[in-house]
């Protein structure tokens, strides 16, 4: 038994879902997301709640129902509020700059690396060293968030490099005379 799944989605103000078949289409102010639901789930909206059940008692029915739920519950709050990710740049030299659908990075390579923007995805730079990145979609924030820090993960010695706001970053001691 799903515990994540026996509870339903609230659907808050302002946001819409539609269920066509198999297809779940979740509208808010931030965007439209669409979802096809698994063949092991069945999903129906009611007062204003989404409910997800297993169709069988299989281990995969199961796996399914819990998983369709925390993805309508991640679609839900992101058309509502949005998701973000914050990336802190440490080193001497290296820095951030948006313009646009593209995001410059000074990281100390020979070479000024661009980044294209996924659709959907807004990256603002309060500051040189920091990005922002915030879109509807949770899972392709949390990608571009990864993909921008492998340009340069930070290194365990100094701690430069790019990294999440609340990461902490394991030091290793240097040598020694």
């Amino acid at each position: 038994m799903s515990r994540v799944g026996k509870n339903p989605v609230a659907i808050p103000s302002g946001v819409t879902v539609t269920l066509n078949g198999r297809l779940l289409s979740v509208k808010g102010k931030l965007g439209e997301l669409k979802l096809t639901t698994s063949d092991d789930v069945e999903t129906s909206v009611v007062d204003n709640k989404v409910w997800v059940k297993a169709k069988t008692e299989t281990k995969r029915a199961r796996a399914q129902w819990g998983t369709t739920r925390a993805l309508v519950n991640n679609m839900v709050k992101g058309v509502s509020e949005g998701y973000k990710r914050v990336l802190d740049i440490n080193g001497v030299g290296l820095k951030a700059a948006a313009q646009g659908k593209k995001l410059n990075l000074n990281l100390g390579f020979s070479h000024e690396v661009n980044f294209e923007l996924p659709p959907g995805i807004e990256v603002k730079t309060p500051t040189p060293t920091q990005i922002e990145i915030m879109g509807a979609d949770r899972q392709v924030v949390g990608q571009v968030a990864a993909n921008i820090r492998g340009y340069k993960r930070p290194e365990p010695y100094k701690g430069k490099g790019i990294k999440y706001a609340e990461e902490t970053i394991l030091r290793k001691e240097g040598k020694k005379k």
